[in-house]
């Protein structure tokens, strides 16, 4: 295989190229095009915020796999399937049932939200028209949403419903792991290992070589610091997403204050318009949560109906009264305080020294988030004002994103040859980049890291091994494990997948059909029929002859492939299947039969001396079905040319033995002794010896013995194998013997057609020609 027809894999990333934010993975190999996540960047609003999608056709998309419902990985969707071509082509959207469900209810609160700022990228009937287009699915169930393209599901941990994918485009698996946690928190499964080893593996670096604390020291730190600022008289914020680390943070905090009475007065709200839609859809999923949700909600201990948690009704006002009233806990989205009720309530609760910020999740580089995590001494309110920071700030992650010791050990159970890194800023995918390279140096491993940036395409090739999977009747008869076999079959492909299968069972299996063409040839001859034989015999060693049983007329098949019949006297016409095979035998038996009158050996066979006795007829007029007296020489000795099955049998092995003492020197036959009659012993005329009889070769049939210094290496003649303990010597003498068998034998003994001809029933025309010689010789006898 050239390098032209080297298949590649192209990966060109739309966004989170070096960069958290509008996810965007595109994926092209063999005519396929795969995309993977549409979010669109946090820190820029409407057509900024979107991923390149200029730079791709969207008609040419067959796939466009959603991980999760956040807007960095989703909230670009229905711009794509409402203002780009994706429409006119045959693709489609999949995302599972939990993240379909969620994902609704996010897009209309980023409706809602974008619309008040001015800048929406779609509306809501625009969004309402695409939802029908998303195919809902499960873990671990295969789709394959065009031929030659399957992917299967595997949950990624990180929020309700966020998968990654095993994507296999024509045989290359590739899997893209969105944004996954390998740690069970209080409800979600930590993302599992696939049992099936990619070629690619695609993999967030959001936290690059940082490693984040155990969870119980994340849960106390938490906890203390929002201890701490209610004992002050202070009002904490948490800003959360609406979906996600929030109904974590809900579980702790409702299970903390059951264990502190003082705090029993102290209201926890969750902020949010989302609030009661997503704690429905929380307990509609309650299945695909790990064991300890599963097991409480059996017992009639539904987790999510919280005792000390409220949800924060937005009338008018609503911050200004959270504010002046007492110390309390808000749980507020977005949770990168770019706008929204966290924002307001930031600029409305920044100026006291008594309330506290706690940044809980991963914050995205240029939103507020960020900024204020370096506590600058003002921040800028969203009417461009000045605003006095004395609010305090902490920051305690339990962002659902894997660490460096977490990603090292999922990328090293994978097993993956080349790894990409998307989904991250590019100082930490660097250091990232880093680390990974210089341990799999250590261990003298052969695995590439890449780093790609946006719109900078990803070029790797495979040469990955074609594998055909034997079916039918083919497969119910398997060759040994250790025998090197040849199969003969059918090599079937279909949506780069090879099945080998019998022609007989290829409409049973893959519902095609087969057809013959059968090819006719008609050549004038001027001469008789023994003598076409002689020729035939003289190229390709022996002719099977017989009679067609409707016609009657004389048949002849050359190499099991090509009918010669005898049409009239001075017309032969060839017949066989079309096949490349076929068509070079009947290419040569032409050739054959067109130079038989200007062959010097035919006219030397048809010259006889003149005799003025006209009772005996010429040679010129020989019939078909009578016998020339002169065989060729490279024909194979028949019956009909004086020669017994037995003879010709023993002039073929001589020929063999030639051909090995021309290798070896001098060889020996060897025939198996008779066996003693069993009742000899009964007459008491034998005796009982000590001595161990002779014990012959197994099997202890006809051989030739080859012997070479020491060693001695047997041919079975009945099965033409070698026997020997001598492996060196064993191997030669087979070698040998083949050639000696391809050499002594005729192209018609090495040639094995596929092909048979339906005409002509050449056994039963064997049988009526061994029937017609058989009363000629009783009709010569009794004269």
């Amino acid at each position: 295989m050239n390098a032209a027809e080297t298949p590649t894999l192209s990966i060109t990333l739309l966004g989170a190229g070096q960069e958290v934010g509008r996810s965007c993975c595109v994926l092209q190999y063999r005519g396929k095009t795969i995309v993977c996540d549409a979010g669109v960047h946090p820190a820029f609003t409407g057509i900024a915020s979107l991923p390149f999608i200029d730079e791709l056709d969207w008609s040419t998309v067959d796939a466009l796999l959603v991980t999760h419902f956040h807007l960095d990985h989703a909230a670009s969707l229905t711009y794509i399937l409402e203002k780009t071509n994706f429409k006119d082509g045959k693709g489609k959207v999949y995302m599972t049932h939990a993240t379909k469900a969620v994902y609704k209810f996010m897009m209309q609160d980023f409706v809602r939200m974008s619309s008040a700022s001015g800048d929406p990228l779609f509306s809501a009937l625009e969004l309402s028209l695409t939802l029908p287009l998303i195919i809902p699915v499960s873990a671990h169930q295969q789709i394959s949403p065009c031929p030659g393209v399957t992917f299967i599901p595997y949950h990624a941990g990180h929020v309700l419903g966020a998968c990654m994918f095993m994507i296999d485009i024509a045989g290359l698996k590739i899997l893209y792991t969105g944004d996954y946690s390998r740690e069970e928190d209080r409800h979600l499964v930590k993302a599992e290992v696939p049992p099936i080893r990619p070629d690619v593996l695609i993999v967030e670096s959001t936290y690059g070589v940082q490693s984040l604390e155990g969870r119980p020291e994340k849960e106390a730190m938490f906890t203390s610091e929002v201890h701490s600022i209610i004992r002050r008289g202070g009002h904490v914020l948490l800003p959360v997403f609406a979906m996600g680390r929030a109904q974590e943070l809900l579980l702790i905090l409702d299970e903390y204050w059951n264990q502190h009475p003082d705090l029993h007065n102290v209201p926890v709200y969750y902020a949010s318009s989302l609030a009661k839609k997503c704690m429905a859809v929380y307990q509609t999923y309650i299945h695909t949560m790990n064991a300890n949700i599963r097991n409480r909600f059996e017992k009639r201990d539904n987790p999510f109906v919280f005792k000390y948690i409220s949800s924060l009704a937005h009338s008018r006002n609503w911050e200004k009264k959270v504010a002046d009233g007492p110390p309390c806990v808000v749980l507020a989205s977005p949770g990168f305080l770019h706008t929204g009720p966290s924002r307001e309530l930031l600029e409305l609760w920044a100026p006291d020294s008594r309330n506290g910020l706690i940044i809980t999740g991963y914050s995205v580089e240029g939103t507020m988030a960020r900024d204020i995590m370096n506590e600058p001494d003002e921040i800028t309110g969203l009417r461009g004002n000045t605003i006095p920071r004395r609010l305090s700030v902490r920051y305690v992650s339990f962002s659902a994103h894997v660490d460096y010791s977490q990603n090292a050990e999922f990328i090293d159970l994978i097993g993956a040859k080349h790894i990409v890194l998307v989904h991250g800023e590019q100082t930490a995918m660097g250091r990232l980049r880093g680390a990974l390279q210089s341990k799999y140096k250590d261990r003298d491993e052969d695995v590439k890291v890449h780093t790609p940036r946006n719109l900078e395409t990803l070029n790797l090739t495979f040469r990955g091994e074609r594998i055909a999977k034997a079916i039918g009747s083919l497969a119910n008869n398997p060759p040994p494990a250790t025998a090197e076999t040849l199969l003969s079959g059918l090599l079937v492909s279909k949506d780069y997948s090879y099945t080998l299968l019998d022609p007989k069972d290829l409409r049973e299996f893959t519902g095609l059909s087969t057809s013959d063409v059968l090819q006719r040839v008609r050549l004038a001859i001027g001469c008789g029929w023994e003598l076409v034989r002689w020729h035939l015999e003289g190229m390709y060693g022996f002719v099977q002859e017989g009679i067609e049983k409707q016609s009657g007329a004389h048949v002849m098949r050359v190499m099991g492939a090509v009918d010669i019949k005898h049409s009239s006297d001075t017309e032969l016409m060839l017949e066989w299947i079309a096949s490349a095979s076929n068509d070079m035998v009947a290419d040569s038996v032409i050739a054959v039969l067109m130079g038989i009158d200007s062959s010097p050996a035919s006219v030397k066979l048809t010259n006889s001396p003149h005799s003025h006795d006209h009772s005996d007829a010429s040679t010129e007029d020989v019939k078909p079905g009578t016998k020339h007296h002169h065989p060729h020489p490279h024909a194979v000795q028949r019956h009909d040319q004086g020669y017994s099955s037995e003879e010709a049998a023993v002039l073929r092995l001589e020929r063999i033995i030639h051909f090995l003492e021309a290798h070896f020197g001098d060889v020996q036959t060897y025939e198996p002794k008779d066996v003693p009659d069993p009742g000899a012993e009964e007459d008491g005329d034998s005796e009982m010896t000590d001595e161990a009889p002779h014990k012959p070769p197994v099997p202890d049939e006809p051989a030739i013995v080859v012997k070479l210094d020491e060693n001695e290496a047997r041919i079975n003649l009945l099965r033409m194998t070698v026997y020997g303990d001598s492996e060196p010597l064993r191997r030669r003498v087979e070698s040998v013997l083949q050639m000696a068998i391809a050499t002594t034998g005729t192209l018609a003994e090495q040639f094995t057609s596929a092909d048979r001809n339906p005409t002509s029933d050449y056994e039963e025309a064997r049988v009526a020609a061994a029937e017609e010689v058989k009363t000629q010789e009783e009709v010569t006898a009794s004269a």
